[in-house]
Order: C-alpha cells, then sequence, then structure tokens
C-alpha cells in the first residue's frame, strides 16, 4: 500500500514539474513574440502622437470654419471647393513647383559636378570641401540676411559688380520675374555642400577593381564615369535627390525672411500661404485644407519620381 503510494505522489510530482515547464515554455513563447513589439512601443508611440495624429486632425479641421477663438463651425467641402476655385492657390502651387524642379536640378547637377571634381583625397581637396559644407551648417536666418544684403537693389554687392561692367541694376528681390530665381540661387548655394559631400561618400565606396578594370582597357573618362561611376553611386543620388523634392516643397524660412511672398505673390509657395492662413488671417480651417493639399502634392511627386527613376538604379 506504501509502494502504490509512493508511486501515484511520484506521478504527481512529474505532472506537476511537466505543467511548470509547459507553462515556463508558454510564458517564454509569449516574451520572445512580445519583445519585438514592446521594443517598439515607445517609437510607434512617438509616430502616433506627433505624425498621425496631427496629420487626421489636420484633415478633420478642413472641413471647418474656425479662427482658433470661437466654435468650430462645420461647412464640409467648402473649403476645398473656394481652394480649386482661388487662382491665386494656383498661383502659389506653380511657384512651389517651379522653385522645387529648379532647386533639385542646379543642386544635383552642380554637386554631382562639385563632387567629380573633388574626389581625390588630397589636402586642398579636403580643405575645399570643408568651404563647400560649410554653407550648409550656417543657419538659415543668418544666410538669408547676408543674401538679402547682397541682392539689396541699391546698394547690394551684386549689383555694384554688375556696374563695374555698366550692366544695369538688377531688382534680384523687388522684380517678380527675378525674385523667385534669387531665392532658387540662395537654395541651392545653401544645400550645395551637403549634397557634394554625400556623393564624394558614394563615389569613394565604388570598388576600386571596377576603375582598375576600365584603365586596363583604356576606356575614356567619360565612358567610365557613365558607365561605372554614375551607376554604382545612382541609389545614393536617388535618396538625395527625394529628399531634395521634399525639402523644396516645404520651404518656408526663405521666403517668410527675403521676400515675405512678394512681390505681387511671385515667391509665395504652399507653406508660407498656410502660415498665412493659419497665423496672419487666422482661417484655420482654410489653412488645414492647404496642408492637406501640400500633403497631396509631396505624395504625388514622391510616387511620379519613384515610378520614373526607381527602375534606374542599381543595387549591386
Amino acid at each position: 500500500m506504501q509502494i502504490e503510494n509512493t508511486a501515484v505522489s511520484r506521478k504527481a510530482v512529474k505532472l506537476c514539474v511537466s505543467e511548470k515547464t509547459v507553462s515556463g515554455k508558454s510564458a517564454r513563447k509569449v516574451t520572445t513574440t512580445l519583445r519585438p513589439y514592446l521594443m517598439v512601443a515607445p517609437a510607434m508611440v512617438i509616430f502616433g502622437l506627433f505624425i498621425l495624429y496631427p496629420i487626421f486632425y489636420m484633415i478633420y479641421l478642413s472641413f471647418f470654419d474656425w479662427n482658433l477663438i470661437g466654435e468650430k463651425k462645420f461647412i464640409g467641402v467648402k473649403n476645398y471647393t473656394h481652394m480649386f476655385a482661388d487662382a491665386d492657390f494656383w498661383q502659389v502651387l506653380g511657384n512651389s513647383v517651379y522653385y522645387m524642379v529648379m532647386v533639385v536640378i542646379l543642386q544635383m547637377a552642380l554637386s554631382l559636378l562639385l563632387a567629380v571634381y573633388l574626389n581625390k583625397n588630397t589636402r586642398i581637396n579636403r580643405i575645399l570641401q570643408s568651404i563647400a559644407f560649410t554653407p550648409y551648417i550656417t543657419s538659415m536666418v543668418s544666410v538669408a540676411f547676408i543674401w538679402m544684403w547682397m541682392m539689396d537693389s541699391d546698394y547690394g554687392l551684386l549689383n555694384y559688380f554688375l556696374s563695374l561692367f555698366h550692366i544695369p541694376a538688377v531688382g534680384w528681390l523687388s522684380d517678380p520675374k527675378v525674385a523667385m530665381t534669387s531665392l532658387v540661387l540662395v537654395s541651392v548655394w545653401k544645400g550645395l555642400g551637403y549634397n557634394t559631400i554625400i556623393l564624394i561618400s558614394a563615389m569613394q565606396a565604388v570598388p576600386g577593381y571596377l576603375y582598375e578594370a576600365a584603365s586596363l582597357d583604356k576606356t575614356p573618362r567619360w565612358k567610365v564615369f557613365w558607365k561605372i561611376t554614375l551607376p554604382m553611386i545612382s541609389p545614393t543620388a536617388f535618396f538625395l535627390a527625394l529628399m531634395n523634392i521634399i525639402a523644396a516643397l516645404k520651404v518656408f524660412e526663405t521666403v517668410n525672411i527675403m521676400t515675405q511672398g512678394g512681390p505681387v505673390n511671385s515667391t509665395n509657395t504652399l507653406v508660407y500661404n498656410i502660415y498665412q492662413y493659419g497665423f496672419e488671417y487666422f482661417k484655420i480651417g482654410y489653412a488645414s485644407t492647404l496642408g492637406v493639399a501640400l500633403m497631396v502634392v509631396i505624395g504625388f511627386f514622391t510616387l511620379i519620381y519613384f515610378k520614373v527613376l526607381s527602375k534606374r538604379v542599381h543595387y549591386n
């Protein structure tokens, strides 16, 4: 009898141990499954609070008439119909697209040429790279005030040099036909060094044996650049161009400091127009509508860019 009781108790102990083992394995499995989600949870919370929530709230406000003080008045799609019927909106949109196209083309073309020129790892090239990168780390406020002085119609440095060659003075920031081009030049000058340094880094990462094989075949330099260098740095160039597109469509500081959207609305852009309606005219609903339009425009150009150029990028 005692032997039977001992056997039963051993079986019970084994069952308890096996149950604890199973429960321990289940707990470890749950922990392993949840661990990645717990790790990314803080980032997702921050992303939701500061990215997703403002976007959805902006879309929500675009259906209201609100001045930040009184009650919100639901007006449906009237803000959107007003926006599409507003000639100023289409002018501002055209200004933004023109600015984006010019800045991206000039920055990518000039930075590529400068990167090719400064690619050799010599002391003078390192000094020139540092000089080229300096405008990028300079405050936009400082850059804008320096260029405003240089582009002054009466006392500016640029018109002074033009007068030495008996060329009439140019209204760099006062002529509607020239003002936007002036802002483009300032933005290109400021961002040129950053793009150049990134492209130089990409060029220096190209495997040397490719150039050695090309030199053995006596391949011309332009063909080496076109067939080897450009395809190998295409992922970096693709990324830079995309970032430049988004940054150009979101330009604000340059316009706000140098022209305030003038003259005659010729330098007004979507982001500055949002600022005007939101914090000068206190039309929060319409400003939110313009924000939705900006989001759609950025998404549209990003999608077109991916569709047209992503297949030309070589990742191998």
